[in-house]
């Protein structure tokens, strides 16, 4: 069938293996849509079939120029996080660890808030009881705070599974009732 691609015959259309300079080139590519993680990128370098030495040669020369820092990773990520879609410290911890962001990274940064203030002067939340009334705001829409208890639970169910715990979920739905009084 012409168009359609089969199995790829082994002998015939195997690439050969990247050298440091075309392995170079990969890893900026894949650099280009957004910061990486160490772990990210040694992934498509493997992927890429480029041997153990020119992989680890690859990360070396792009951590030299300062394109693969973790801890910058993270501060990134929180940052993203808390301008689009506001989440606990938990769920952005589960998320960076899924990104292959070292255990020792996060609990250096354990303490502090994961990002840095908005260089832009946009506001950002600064703590995890901000970020939770950014999320409940940007999900009530405008709306008022229903006061019947399954609405309430309900927020507090999305509040919770967006990763915040539950001693700042009682807080924001609290704090969130009192505007809601005072506001009338």
């Amino acid at each position: 069938m012409p168009g359609r691609r089969g199995p790829r015959d082994k002998s015939a259309g195997e690439r050969p293996e990247p050298d440091a300079e075309s392995a170079m080139e990969t890893a900026i590519h894949f650099l280009g849509a957004r910061p990486r993680t160490r772990w990210e990128l040694e992934r498509r370098l493997r992927r890429a079939a480029a041997s153990h030495e020119v992989i680890e040669t690859t990360l070396e020369r792009l951590a030299m120029m300062g394109h693969v820092d973790d801890v910058a990773f993270t501060r990134w990520w929180a940052e993203q996080r808390d301008r689009h879609a506001p989440r606990g410290r938990r769920m952005v911890e589960a998320e960076l660890r899924q990104h292959g962001v070292p255990r020792e990274v996060l609990e250096s940064l354990r303490g502090s808030e994961l990002a840095e203030p908005g260089r832009d002067g946009e506001m950002l939340p600064g703590n995890e009881a901000e970020r939770a009334r950014v999320a409940l705001e940007r999900y009530l829409k405008g709306r008022a705070l229903p006061t019947d208890i399954r609405s309430i639970q309900r927020f507090g169910g999305f509040l919770m599974r967006r990763g915040f715990d539950p001693e700042t979920v009682r807080a924001t739905l609290r704090f969130a009732a009192a505007v809601e009084i005072a506001d009338d």
